[in-house]
């Protein structure tokens, strides 16, 4: 790697690192800390959200799908656009009566509003323990990402490097500081991918007439995939725009509910079709360069047997001249930290204020410094877990896979029941996380390929409606 595309690189980390020292002398309290100060705009939150949603997925999972499917695979991001205008509808103006009657700073708090604090301290270990997992997998998919493209950066110095820089910022300027550097490392994606990644891949690969020939037609469709990927896709993706912490944060952060909205259909537009297919079309290139031959140094003759998700990068690697290169880079992994840095807020989110402020112990101490504290310590906890162990990738789909099984129905029947119940609601939580985990862990072969969750949402419903009538049918009784 040229000492040109190191000093770019260091350069935009180091422009990061400013992002988190200009704000944090801004932030005097927990609310500056964790919702900016509840005055941020809808372009800068929808960015924001954007960021946070496509980064680490955009960077492996489109990529891989435009080198398998092909242009189909932007349908992924399609139920991404549906979760986020869904949101905006049915969600954000619930959330704003709730908020109403107490400020309101994590989701947990909506299930302690809702039902009681057994029930929010349930939903916020369990959303803790997800998003532990979620920062520690993005940080360890950048470090691979770093290793892949770059050789010569060895994995645990690339994860050293990106962890540091990204908890560092965190730590100092809090929410505000991961907005917008979301908002920088958005625009650097957009320009990298618009102006260096789309035409120098498409002209290295010989154009229309080099795509045409490589690879099937059924690839340049937008029909290559069966129900199952859609309904998969669906169950998986949907549900995350009612329980994502993350999500929630920019929601309370928002000045108002009619920017919040705002907001959502922004990200939601720019989900689908602006990133999806900017996505895809890159996976399909390094299809394409796979097939002609232009991995053949790094041991790829062809797209046979080659890992998907490493498409990409290795295109870029191979393109991409100095100066460039650094850029790209840069877009790259602003994917990546974007998504860790929101994912380490909302746990740092959870455990300050859902699970260490209901000790009356910690609630004496001064609450900056404690979300600081915290924010470093989950940040050390996350760059440890992914440095020793290898499944981390697996244990961060384990963890959305609970989360989402366990908290989608109990949240959407606590806010649009007219007598919610506690006991129906906890229940819920552990049958349907419970069912999804058993599936996923035990590798159970499920009918027509659908996803565990599926299966565990069905058993939180059973539960919840069983549970929630048998309680109605006690109470009619007594």
């Amino acid at each position: 790697m040229h000492w040109i595309d190191i000093a770019i690189f260091v350069v935009y980390m180091i422009v990061m690192l400013g992002i988190g020292f200009f704000f944090l002398k801004s932030n005097s309290s927990k609310e500056d800390y964790y919702l900016a100060g509840r005055n941020m705009g809808p372009w800068h939150i929808g960015f924001s959200v954007v960021a946070t949603d496509v980064g680490g997925g955009f960077s492996i999972g489109l990529g891989g799908l435009g080198f398998t499917m092909g242009l189909s695979g932007s349908w992924m991001l399609f139920t991404g656009l549906v979760g986020a205008w869904l949101a905006a509808v049915f969600l954000i103006p619930r959330v704003f009566e709730l908020g109403k009657k107490v400020d309101l700073f994590t989701f947990p708090q909506i299930f302690g509003q809702i039902f009681n604090g057994k029930v929010a301290l349930i939903a916020a270990a369990i959303s803790a323990i997800g998003y532990l997992g979620f920062t520690a997998s993005q940080m360890l998919a950048g470090a691979k990402l770093a290793h892949a493209t770059f050789p010569v950066v060895s994995l645990n110095y690339a994860l050293v490097i990106m962890g540091v820089v990204a908890v560092i910022y965190t730590v100092m300027g809090g929410l505000k500081a991961v907005i917008y550097t979301d908002t920088v490392q958005w625009i650097i994606l957009l320009s990298g991918l618009i102006f260096i990644g789309l035409p120098m891949g498409y002209f290295a690969v010989g154009g229309w007439e080099g795509i045409s020939a490589s690879v099937p037609p059924e690839m340049l469709t937008l029909n290559n995939l069966t129900w199952q990927n859609m309904v998969n896709w669906c169950v998986t993706i949907i549900p995350i725009w009612f329980i994502g912490m993350t999500l929630y944060q920019r929601i309370y952060a928002s000045r108002n509910e009619k920017q919040a909205r705002k907001a959502w259909y922004i990200a939601g537009v720019f989900e689908w079709p602006i990133m999806a297919f900017m996505g895809v079309v890159l996976g399909l290139f390094a299809r394409v360069a796979a097939d002609q031959g232009m991995f053949a140094e790094v041991g790829y003759a062809s797209a046979m047997g080659m890992d998907p998700e490493i498409g990409l990068p290795l295109l870029l690697r191979t393109i991409l001249p100095v100066g460039l290169m650094g850029l790209m880079m840069s877009a790259y992994f602003s994917a990546i930290l974007s998504t860790a840095d929101s994912c380490l807020m909302a746990c740092s989110g959870n455990v300050v204020t859902d699970l260490l402020y209901t000790s009356k112990y910690f609630r004496k101490k001064n609450e900056m410094r404690l979300s600081q504290l915290a924010t470093l310590a989950i940040g050390g906890a996350a760059i440890l877990i992914a440095l020793f162990m290898e499944n981390v990738l697996e244990l961060m789909l384990h963890s959305y896979a609970f989360m989402v099984s366990g908290l989608f129905l109990p949240v959407l029947y606590g806010l649009y029941s007219k007598r919610p119940s506690a006991t129906a609601a906890m229940a819920s939580m552990f049958a349907g996380g419970g069912v999804t985990l058993t599936l996923t862990i035990l590798s159970v072969k499920l009918p027509f390929g659908l996803d565990p969750i599926i299966f565990g949402l069905a058993a939180a419903l059973i539960v919840l409606i069983v549970v929630a009538k048998s309680k109605d049918v006690i109470a009619s009784i007594n």
